[in-house]
């Protein structure tokens, strides 16, 4: 009996630590693949112009062959206004590329090489069978918020789709239909086109061809450059270290801005899980713009992502986006406990304000002001113990101590 006993209870124990291994396997697949989401250089390809080509001949040739449609595919494969540049990056089957548009720098950017990489939209035998054409209207409707719903985590009304309809059903509605559905599929995409006339802070998207969508062309940041950002052509930004501290304040202002737009003016709160310079760039009136958001998730997907098993507060770290382990539970909870504020000030401001801002112009006290308010906004447990995120009286510091950084800047014009 005790032999079976032990038999019993050895089984139980084979079968726990399968179960915790097989969680455990799970973890790691999942930390894989996000890994892989954020930082997909890790298996980047090389970028040429020749390959760059070929894949653009072969989006045309589709084009050409009723496959695949896009307001932007006469340009790109019949006149020739819109021409391919050069090759910026490859990343884990991201293709991002420059192009000219009757003389406007654009990218052209695609999360897939091939247009036959995604998933085709499965219709009825009988409404593929004339095209698409009899296809109700409502049931594409439901089928497209259902992808969406499941790139963004968001239920969204049918009159917000406008900027992902297709257009009119005409003899190429079936290309229409599967050029759609490659293009919902990329969740960039879906983003800039629903934050298309509403945000200041993203590039809108300027058309497609295919699974190819072209955006303006904005040069990113990178810690490469003192000010962090090229500041070639912006405004004032030439006239020395007094130009440069103006154009730091400006940028500076302009991110304080997009922070409390992206908190506060959608129904839900948008968090940025991947804040570098990279993932960004300034217009020549140095507004800041998202020119990435492959790790931007509004509140609904956020939650998903981070309600996840765990044994410590760092199993619940998803990149910038950081949340708590209830260790009685096991699992994380789903709230973020840091900001997209104390990440901002923590990667790109404490660049900025950590020294002096090479300026007899702005003075000591407020340069001494604005370095402590930073550090206050980007290590809040180190300067008052509180819980992990930046307080919101921290936000109107740095926004009140910015302005008056600007107002001695120009006090110095004088």
């Amino acid at each position: 009996v005790r032999a079976a006993g032990r038999r019993g209870r050895c089984g139980r124990c084979g079968r726990g630590a399968l179960l915790a291994c097989a969680a455990w396997t799970a973890g790691w697949v999942l930390a894989a693949a996000l890994l892989l989401r954020a930082h997909p250089g890790v298996l980047s390809e090389r970028c040429t112009d020749e390959k760059s080509r070929r894949i653009l001949a072969a989006l045309c040739q589709e084009y050409r062959g009723g496959v695949l449609v896009g307001d932007l595919c006469e340009d790109l494969c019949v006149a020739g206004t819109l021409s391919y540049q050069r090759c910026l990056y490859y990343e884990r089957g991201k293709k991002v590329l420059q192009a000219d548009w009757r003389g406007r720098p654009v990218i052209l950017k695609s999360k897939e090489e091939a247009f036959s990489s995604f998933q085709p939209l499965s219709l009825p035998d009988d409404a593929a069978e004339d095209g698409g054409q009899d296809f109700p209207e409502a049931e594409l409707l439901l089928v497209v918020a259902g992808e969406v719903r499941n790139a963004l985590g968001l239920e969204l009304p049918n009159g917000s789709l406008g900027p992902l309809w297709p257009q009119r059903r005409g003899r190429r509605w079936l290309g229409q239909l599967a050029t759609l559905w490659s293009l919902v599929q990329q969740e960039e995409f879906v983003l800039f086109s629903l934050l298309q006339d509403l945000s200041r802070h993203a590039p809108p998207v300027l058309g497609s061809c295919g699974h190819f969508y072209a955006v303006e062309y904005l040069a990113a940041g990178s810690p490469r450059h003192r000010a962090l950002f090229p500041l070639d052509g912006a405004a004032g930004a030439s006239r020395g270290g007094r130009g440069q501290a103006k154009a730091i304040s400006d940028m500076a202002l302009s991110f304080l801005d997009m922070v409390s737009h992206f908190d506060d003016d959608f129904s839900h709160r948008l968090h940025l899980c991947d804040i570098k310079p990279e993932n960004f760039a300034i217009r020549s009136d140095f507004t800041v713009v998202a020119i990435d958001v492959d790790m931007a998730f509004f509140e609904p997907k956020m939650r998903e992502i981070l309600e996840q098993n765990c044994t410590g507060d760092e199993d619940c770290n998803f990149f910038d986006c950081f949340s708590k382990c209830d260790l009685r539970a096991h699992k994380c909870g789903a709230e973020r406990v840091n900001s997209n504020l104390q990440v901002v000030c923590d990667k790109i401001f404490r660049h900025w304000f950590s020294s002096s801002l090479r300026t007899s112009a702005v003075s000591a006290s407020l340069q001494l002001q604005l370095r402590d308010a930073v550090q206050e906004c980007a290590d809040p447990r180190g300067t008052s113990g509180s819980a992990p995120g930046a307080a919101p009286d921290v936000f109107w510091k740095l926004q009140r101590l910015l302005q008056a950084t600007q107002r001695e800047l120009q006090e110095a014009e004088k």
